[in-house]
């Protein structure tokens, strides 16, 4: 026997969409929902910003669900069909297939304003931008409040059936008026938080006198990683006497109007792929050499939203939580965006503030004649802008708002931002030219090299050169420190094409392997404190890059091992199970322990932690929570046929009443048995 139910036969569901959701902080919401129910809509394909007009006030069947091709998803388009909501019961965004021409960036154009080093205590002239507007294509898109659904729709077979559903059922012909049935979407995104953090965060308190308490939202957070090329004793917080250390930083998150496709391929994933090569390329030396002064490797999450990750590590040094303080912090040096360099070259910036004390500008100086002198051994272009501009948006403000540290954060722009598509859908693996010759296959393409693969692996040598000098390694070292080219090229492939590749198998615990897919990790923080897949595979990739094979068991590969040496103690050290390779002739991989120095640090903004969710000095982001995340299609009857099928069956209501009161009323006649009267005798 089988069957379909009548729902099914009625809509058509739609996948691979990914929707707008809202963000609160401490002022205000961000985003986009549905109503209750989700929110249903007429279907009309917007042709031209000049069609506006029919979904807006001329056209005879609102409200309608607008479909945009994506070179008219801009701010313009949008605000227009905000300001006329009331015709405007949603939008689906097709995302297209190939990057667009022109520049879009939904972010602001100065990213992370209010929570940087520069403000009314810390030279008011740099603040806000006034130095330089860092993101000039920044729209702002992002932080616009809708009050209706949008949601992303991938160019595929889906979208397909959308526009032949429209092309028959809704598009009017020579100025006719389209007739019932037509086509209709509906989306259902409907979030829980509303107003604020301050008032979501006091709607979830558990605490309260709720016989049925309900979280309406999560704040923003994470993981860090970190490990260094000595073991710091984990167990230990606070001051480390006779520890020097050189922080090398970069972020690990993106975001983009849609967060589940916000691969930030120059804006974030060019920075922790290069950070990640370098610490590679330094894995031996640091261990037959050790510099004086220890590298401490810092990949923060939550960036994107007013520095989660930095502040939460540098309140943990303030607070004795983490096993330095910053009075250990020699020196920092932070990898920006670098994807782009080969058009711009690269720049090291640094902040004109500190510089105005004198050790400080002594030790930047010695720091970027360093930058300067590895870059001219590898015929790397290299300068430094103006030294009264101010740094550009980076976790190095979070350290020096704290105090005064000598650092730089390189990148591959001079003043304003190179990537025109900073924190967009469109900032992915096409914009960094990651193309590869017609015809490889999968594993081909794989271990293919490609030129963006060859640049950031020079800029990796850089970085990794410039580091072993300044925490105190010999200058005859530098010419046996390289970063590996195809190491880069398939940390490319794995964060920005797909995550299920043989590598990534092989590196991996035997329990994550289910989580690599055939498309890229999301970049976006999202509130899991489990740790989202970007977050694990960088872990993986840094333990694998920087880690040694160790002969320990399985059940001893943990943190719970026991070691005879202290310097393999748990305190020092992490172990991590991997699953490895299938050798030859064999059927099952042959797993392996690692031991590491590798660790996550939980990435929650103090804010949290302390109860201020109106704070002005941290991060207060926080996600709505939902129950139903939904599209699909279907035919809408016309309102005539409507109102003739609720008299049809308000008639037949009707008259089953009458024949049931009549049937009722005479029901010892109709129902008589005729049966004789019990006195009667024979």
């Amino acid at each position: 026997v089988s069957c379909n139910s009548v729902e099914q036969k009625i809509y058509i569901n739609l996948n691979d969409t990914v929707p707008c959701v809202r963000l609160l902080n401490a002022t205000h919401q961000i985003g986009c929902q549905s109503s209750l129910g989700g929110d249903v809509g007429v279907i009309h394909f917007l042709e031209s910003e000049q069609n506006l007009e029919y979904v807006l006030t001329t056209g005879n069947n609102p409200p309608y669900m607008v479909i945009l091709e994506s070179h008219l998803f801009n701010r313009d388009v949008m605000m227009k069909l905000k300001n006329g909501s009331s015709r405007i019961a949603g939008v689906a965004v097709i995302k297209p297939n190939s990057n667009p021409v022109e520049a879009f960036s939904p972010h602001t154009s100065c990213p992370n304003e209010n929570t940087g080093v520069y403000s009314e205590s810390y030279d008011p002239a740099l603040a806000h931008c006034n130095g330089t507007m860092w993101n000039p294509n920044g729209n702002g898109l992002s932080y616009e409040e809708f009050s209706f659904p949008i949601f992303s729709l991938k160019d595929d077979n889906g979208t397909e059936v959308i526009r032949q559903c429209y092309m028959d059922h809704n598009r009017a012909v020579n100025g006719s008026v389209p007739v019932y049935p037509l086509c209709a979407m509906e989306l259902s995104s409907h979030m829980s938080a509303v107003t604020d953090t301050v008032t979501c965060m006091r709607r979830s308190d558990t605490s309260g006198l709720s016989l049925n308490p309900e979280q309406v939202c999560d704040p923003l957070g994470n993981y860090n990683v970190w490990g260094t090329t000595k073991g710091l004793n984990n167990s230990a917080s606070g001051h480390s006497e006779n520890e020097t250390v050189v922080i090398a930083a970069a972020r690990l998150d993106s975001r983009a109007f849609f967060h589940g496709i916000s691969l930030g391929a120059d804006s974030g994933t060019s920075g922790f792929i290069t950070l990640l090569a370098a610490a590679g390329a330094l894995a031996n030396v640091t261990r037959e050499a050790p510099p004086p002064r220890t590298i401490l490797y810092a990949f923060f999450q939550g960036e994107s939203f007013d520095y989660i990750g930095s502040s939460r590590m540098v309140y943990d040094m303030q607070g004795d939580k983490f096993p330095i303080d910053l009075d250990n912090i020699h020196s920092l040096v932070e990898i920006g965006q670098v994807g782009l360099h080969a058009s711009e070259g690269l720049w090291v910036h640094t902040d004109p503030v500190s510089r105005r004390n004198a050790s400080i500008e002594t030790e930047v100086k010695n720091l970027t004649d360093i930058f300067r002198s590895v870059a001219t051994s590898l015929n790397i272009s290299l300068g430094e802008p103006d030294v009264s501009q101010p740094l550009p948006p980076a976790s190095f403000q979070r350290f020096l708002r704290a105090q005064p540290i000598p650092g730089v954060v390189l990148t591959d722009h001079r003043t304003s931002f190179t990537n025109s598509f900073f924190e967009s859908m469109y900032d992915n693996a096409e914009y960094l030219n990651l193309t590869f010759p017609a015809g490889l296959t999968p594993e081909e393409q794989f271990n293919y090299v490609t030129d963006t693969a060859k640049g950031l692996a020079k800029v990796a040598t850089l970085a990794a050169r410039t580091l072993y000098r300044q925490a105190g390694g010999a200058e005859e070292r530098l010419a046996g420190i390289n970063a590996d080219e195809l190491t880069v090229a398939h940390m490319l492939y794995g964060f920005l094409i797909q995550t299920k590749n043989p590598w990534f198998e092989a590196i991996v615990s035997p329990e994550d392997l289910p989580a690599l897919r055939a498309f890229p990790p999301e970049h976006y923080v999202g509130v899991n404190f489990n740790s989202n897949s970007s977050t694990k595979l960088v872990s993986y990739v840094f333990i694998n890059l920087t880690g040694m094979a160790v002969n320990v068991s399985r059940e001893n590969c943990s943190s719970s091992g026991k070691f005879e040496d202290a310097a393999d103690s748990t305190d020092m050290n992490s172990y991590t199970w991997v699953r490895g390779v299938t050798p030859p002739n064999a059927t099952e991989p042959a797993g392996y322990c690692v031991r590491s120095t590798t660790r996550l640090a939980r990435a929650e903004s103090p804010a949290f932690l302390l109860g201020e969710f109106n704070s002005s000095t941290y991060s207060t982001w926080s996600e709505s929570r939902w129950k139903k995340i939904n599209a699909r299609i279907f035919l809408v009857a016309g309102h005539d046929l409507e109102m003739l099928t609720l008299g049809v069956g308000l008639a037949v209501l009707l008259v089953s009443l009458l024949i049931t009161f009549f049937v009722n009323a005479k029901a010892d006649f109709l129902f008589s048995s005729g049966r004789e009267p019990a006195n009667a005798t024979y």
